[in-house]
């Protein structure tokens, strides 16, 4: 039959015309319906799927019956056999790094020559993500567009969604438009059910295939699996997934899947290929679509089946019996038969595990079964009983070869499991002394961040903390906080701001404003503080005199820090060195060094009017004074401190306020690029 085109109708389409359509190129008679249905709505869309797939399976009254019955287990789309191989490549959706590891890890132990994960979606992100393949690292390309991916990796078509259930349907739909895709597993639970019944409607009109929601995936032994399937390498060994066997296996529990791959691995050769359909009621592929795909499959001599209470999805492997369809051993086992203990209906783990109607029971439908023609035991206990005796009753019949056993390579063990385990010792390349986030909250040197809050600590005591490892008396964090106040901004004049302001003026963004500012601080604008600092500290542990100091200085070209200033004077002082020495003076036990520098200042000004005291000078001679008169730290600690330049630190931090502020000024006031004028220019050869 021709594919029937849906879009040609419009969103709101009367299905009386396409069953019109249907019937010219079947040439055969089919029902009309009488009233319309609005195709981009989850039931229309579903609806005239249904009504094209029964056109298409069918030439006959059966059609319609198909239509007004449940389609999702009378549609045997997948009866081809085969859906992966060795050679299997797959798109892996909203990277998860622990299941691509996993599925390469499993290529390795295959010995596959390719990695089964061709590329990554991540919506938002591209370029590429490193793994490994055995010992070697590579790069998996990351694309954010499933378009894209599918362009890119047209040999991958096999599409692994593990969207959250909110946006796995969309995904999942899209990946099934791509011509490129051909099988869709979706991981999520809960994907609402018309979501789910447009997702299936789809993928039989397009004969792909949809594995889940609401699975861990499916596995071909010694091929392919799809994520967390089967889940770690110790337990695939133990199960013989790493070469193929004989049994193919079909359930609904992506849990109890993992249990029968060991049950079948004890009793057989193995599987071949094991399956999750998904504990949600309506399942993307069934139970009987898997079974028939099996049964054309010659390397699976055997199947077994795990199903559970609820639905009637196991009647459609019941009919399939009946009718002939499966001619090798099926074992098969519905789990639930405790729920007719209960007195009221009980829901189970799975959205479609539930005592429902008698036939919707576990021991009806394994009756049903039996009767068909299964291999069904008197409990869950004798199903692997069940099993081996099938199984060594084919290779009696000559039915089933024995497996060579091939012995897997090792699998490299991944560091941090490693170090976890106390196999092996690494060393570390980052030491870090004075914060810690392992815990459930970070700590500053110790102090844990609710301790802060709690106790008001404020920004001089957090420095304290991470600055010098130590709390600091109340009286030294707040000359801290003082400093930064007092040396947070000081117009747009100076350098570090004039900067600023022309990088904001040209449109960069905050970061590089502010960058660019700071990096005027130095020698001569904000950076004398540690230069000050060890000057005076020097000169004063010396014993010099102020004027063997600045003679001193001047003979060997040096300007003394931390004194001189372009505007501030002897009739002009700095209003900021008179706040910081009266509250040092205050609150200070000692100003030993401050006291140096003002009588170094009293020497110099004897020299020329400007060459007062600064607030480098000031901040670097009373910072001597706290570190000392604190004594919370060793003549060791403070020469080390200024040597590593804490002091200049202090004002780039605080000097980063004000930048920061030109940056929001200038962007607010909307000005224009910066053009600095020709008149204010000397033009000169």
């Amino acid at each position: 039959m021709a594919a029937v085109d849906s879009s040609r109708f419009g969103s709101r389409i009367r299905l009386s015309l396409v069953v019109d359509q249907i019937k010219k190129s079947l040439g055969c008679k089919v029902g009309l319906f009488k009233h319309s249905v609005d195709s981009t709505s989850p039931v229309g869309s579903v609806l005239l799927a249904r009504l094209i797939n029964a056109a298409r399976v069918s030439s006959s009254g059966e059609a319609i019956e198909q239509i007004r019955g449940c389609p999702f287990s009378s549609f045997h789309i997948m009866a081809t056999g085969q859906i992966f191989s060795r050679n299997t490549q797959a798109l892996f959706y909203n990277y998860k790094q622990l299941p691509v590891q996993r599925m390469l890890d499993f290529d390795f132990l295959c010995g596959r020559e390719t990695p089964s994960v061709a590329g990554i979606i991540n919506p938002g992100s591209e370029g590429f993500q490193k793994l490994f393949f055995g010992q070697e690292e590579i790069a998996i390309p990351v694309h954010s567009m499933i378009e894209a991916a599918c362009a890119a990796h047209p040999t991958a078509d096999v599409f692994i969604n593990f969207a959250s259930f909110r946006s796995a349907a969309a995904s999942s739909m899209s990946a099934l438009m791509q011509p490129t895709i051909r099988v869709v597993a979706i991981i999520a639970e809960g994907v609402p059910e018309s979501d789910t019944k447009q997702l299936i409607a789809f993928a039989r009109a397009n004969n792909k295939v949809l594995i889940g929601p609401a699975t861990v995936g499916g596995i071909q032994a010694g091929a392919f699996k799809i994520g967390d399937t089967a889940g770690t390498i110790d337990n695939i060994i133990q199960c013989k997934l790493y070469r193929p066997g004989s049994v193919g296996f079909v359930s609904k529990s992506g849990g109890m899947s993992n249990e029968l791959y060991n049950t079948i691995a004890r009793v057989t050769d193995g599987i071949y290929e094991g399956i999750a359909i998904g504990g949600d009621v309506f399942p993307g592929s069934t139970l009987s679509d898997h079974v028939l795909r099996f049964n054309n499959i010659p390397q699976v001599k055997m199947m077994v089946v795990l199903g559970e209470l609820g639905g009637r999805d196991e009647y459609s492997l019941v009919e399939a019996l009946k009718e002939g369809k499966v001619h090798k051993p099926v074992v098969a086992w519905v789990s639930g038969t405790c729920a007719r203990l209960f007195k009221s209906e009980v829901q189970f783990g799975h959205a479609g595990a539930k005592s429902g109607g008698e036939l919707e029971s576990a021991q009806a439908k394994n009756q049903a079964l039996k009767e068909a023609g299964a291999v069904v035991p008197t409990s869950y206990e004798a199903f692997e009983t069940a099993i081996k005796e099938t199984y060594e009753k084919l290779v009696e019949e000559g039915k089933i070869a024995s497996v060579s056993e091939v012995k897997p390579p090792q699998i490299p063990e991944d560091l941090k499991s490693a170090i976890k385990s106390g196999k092996v010792r690494a060393p570390t390349h980052i030491i870090s002394t004075i914060s810690d986030d392992r815990g459930e909250e970070p700590c500053y040197a110790g102090v844990p961040m609710s301790t802060i809050i709690q106790h008001g600590y404020g920004v001089g005591d957090v420095i304290s903390l991470l600055w010098f490892k130590r709390s600091l008396p109340r009286y030294c964090t707040q000359f801290i906080e003082i400093c930064i106040m007092l040396c947070a901004d000081h117009g747009p004049c100076v350098s570090g701001a004039h900067n600023t302001i022309v990088t904001a003026r040209a449109g960069k963004d905050l970061v590089s404003s502010l960058v660019s500012g700071l990096l005027t601080i130095g020698p001569r604008f904000g950076g004398a503080i540690d230069d000050a600092a060890r000057y005076f500290k020097d000169a004063c542990d010396k014993g010099l005199t102020p004027y063997e100091f600045v003679e001193g200085m001047k003979k060997k070209g040096i300007r003394v820090p931390g004194i001189g200033h372009r505007i501030k004077s002897r009739d002009n002082r700095d209003k900021r060195v008179q706040l910081l020495q009266q509250y040092a003076h205050t609150h200070f036990p000692s100003v030993k060094y401050m006291d140096y520098a003002v009588q170094v200042e009293t020497y110099t000004l004897s020299k020329s009017n400007n060459l007062v005291l600064n607030v480098d000078g000031a901040i670097g001679s009373l910072f001597l004074d706290l570190l000392a008169g604190s004594g919370m730290f060793s003549k060791q600690e403070i020469d080390e401190i200024v040597e590593i330049g804490y002091l200049n630190g202090l004002f780039v931090l605080a000097r980063s306020i004000g930048l920061i502020g030109h940056t929001f000024d200038q962007k607010r006031l909307k000005q224009p690029l910066y053009r600095h004028p020709w008149e204010d220019v000397l033009y000169t050869k």
